[in-house]
């Protein structure tokens, strides 16, 4: 059974940290296309950051650029995404998502398999 499990969100006020941490379990990690994706109220989902498991090469939306940092722990199986400087603008449920393969990677945002449930980061200012 696929499990994407997301840790982390919480609120802060602007200028702020937070680290969200994906698990992920029940299929092959490696060779797989990890992101993080998010979605605000009454806005559509869209791509935040994206790393491929085997290599480590990384994407981000131009919003993030230079401000959040995507990595992953292979032995854990787990994807990270820092988040700094946060802005009012950042608060929405950010969802861990995977794609098979190297060719989702390729583009941006990639088209994903599998979801996770979400978790709620709020940024006050």
């Amino acid at each position: 059974q696929v499990q994407l499990v997301e840790s982390g969100g919480g609120s802060v006020q602007a200028g702020g940290s937070l680290r969200l941490s994906c698990a992920a379990s029940g299929f092959t990690y490696s060779g797989t296309c990890m992101a993080w994706f998010r979605q605000a109220p009454g806005k559509e989902r869209e791509g935040v950051a994206i790393i491929y498991t085997s290599g480590g090469s990384s994407q981000y939306a131009d919003s993030v650029k230079g401000r959040f940092t995507i990595s992953q722990d292979n032995a854990k199986r787990t994807v990270f995404l820092q988040m700094n400087s946060l802005k009012p603008e950042d608060t929405a449920i950010y969802y861990c998502a995977a794609a098979r393969g190297l060719f989702p990677c390729l583009s941006f945002p990639p088209r994903i398999d599998y979801w996770g449930q979400g978790t709620q980061v709020t940024v006050s200012s």
